[in-house]
């Protein structure tokens, strides 16, 4: 595995994927939502730091 594959790996080992109240799925990194309510869903600050995974992957995915 390349360097920048090594890179990729452990960034990606630091996320994880969060569904939101609303049905929608955000992926995060950790440190971002650790006082995450999944009763109360993403906070707007939470959510400014995630990554909406329809954004990426598409309504139909």
């Amino acid at each position: 595995m390349s360097m920048r594959g090594q890179i990729i790996s452990k960034e990606y080992q630091k996320m994880v994927f969060v569904q939101d109240k609303d049905g929608k799925e955000f992926s995060c990194y950790l440190n971002d939502v650790k006082n995450f309510d999944g009763k109360k869903g993403l906070t707007r600050e939470q959510r400014a730091k995630c990554l909406d995974i329809s954004q990426v992957a598409g309504d139909s995915w």
